[in-house]
Formats: C-alpha cells, structure tokens, sequence
C-alpha cells in the first residue's frame, strides 16, 4: 500500500522545538517534492514548507521562515520539518504529501495525496 506516514507531534511548551517525520511507505519519496501543511481547527490548511524531488529548491512560508526547517534523509526514505521557537498559533494537525515545490505565487498549489497527520499543540 502506497502511503505517507507522519509522526513526530506532541506537546511541547513555547521556544520549544519538534521534528516532524514524513516516511513514504510502499514507494521512494526522493522522485517526489514534499510539502508539509497544517490545518488548525476551524482554519483552512495551509501550506508550511516544501522541498523539491532534487533537493535544490526549499520554500517556505512567512510564518515559519527562520524557524522550521525542511529537508530529505534519503536513506531513511523521510523527509522531515524541524520546527523551533514553537508558538501557540502553530497548533495544528500537520500533514505531508508529494507534489511539486515551486516558488511564489503559488509555492503549495500541485500538491495531492496528504497523509493521516500528525497533532502539534504549543501551550504553556
């Protein structure tokens, strides 16, 4: 079965930090971009970072630039999201999926098949 698998989430308290793991099971992540999105409830989801199938293209958005970082562990056939200094409105489900990582306007907009995600919740 073809799939993504997220883990990786929890809680965690302000300026603290989470890594973020996105493992392709049944097929090879590295012929893929993969984008990392979050859904807070109520919220629509939103785009949060992405890297290109070859590596030489990140994007990310202004919410989480400096902070989150994105990058591919091919061995490992995952991609994770680092994310430090962690803030209350980060509190989501994130979820990854395959597509294509390009930049402005539409960085986020090819982008199918999400994982089940994973519950990052930042709270004192």
């Amino acid at each position: 079965q073809v799939q993504l698998v997220e883990s990786g989430g929890g809680l965690v308290q302000p300026g603290g930090s989470l890594r973020l793991s996105c493992v392709g099971s049944g097929f090879t992540l590295d012929y893929y971009g993969i984008g990392w999105f979050r859904q807070a409830p109520g919220a629509e989801r939103e785009g949060v970072a992405c890297i290109s199938s070859s590596d030489r293209f990140t994007y990310y958005d202004d919410s989480v630039k400096g902070r989150f970082t994105i990058y591919r562990d091919t061995d490992k056939n995952t991609v994770y999201l680092q994310m430090n200094d962690l803030k209350p409105e980060d509190t989501a489900v994130y979820s990854c999926a395959t597509g294509a990582c390009n930049g402005p306007p539409a960085p986020f907009a090819f982008f199918g098949s999400w994982g089940q995600g994973t519950q990052v919740t930042v709270s004192p």
